[in-house]
């Protein structure tokens, strides 16, 4: 496929992170995914590279995956995957990730017992 007819894809608008290691480079830079189709993923980050490169991205959800770099603008990147992924695999949840949930994410809860502190009327 040329970069043209990869632009009329499903492309899913994310925040995520994801490792990118170059060909030939034994360290892998983390980079901020844009966005995310079946064919290739715009990522943005520390990814000093050339058109054409061989990459190896991994996503979270769905694993390692070969491409190229297909552009590079300033601090953005377009990859390129070898082969499709299924996109929608990165948008679900790991079950059993969190045992709980996140201290800022519970419900307030008074406390059990009287506290010494409370209140101060004016």
């Amino acid at each position: 496929m040329t970069s043209i007819d990869t632009r009329n894809m499903k492309r899913e608008s994310l925040l995520m992170m994801a490792d990118v290691c170059l060909d030939g480079s034994a360290q892998s830079a983390r980079v901020k995914v844009r966005n995310l189709s079946n064919a290739g993923m715009m990522v943005e980050g520390p990814l000093v590279a050339a058109t054409g490169q061989r990459v190896v991205v991994t996503l979270k959800q769905i694993g390692s995956v070969g491409g190229r770099i297909a552009w590079t603008q300033s601090a953005r990147v377009g990859i390129s995957f070898d082969e499709p992924v299924d996109s929608s695999k990165a948008r679900t949840k790991l079950i059993g990730e969190m045992p709980e949930a996140p201290r800022y994410a519970r419900p307030a809860v008074a406390p059990e017992e009287p506290s010494p502190w409370t209140a101060r009327k004016i």
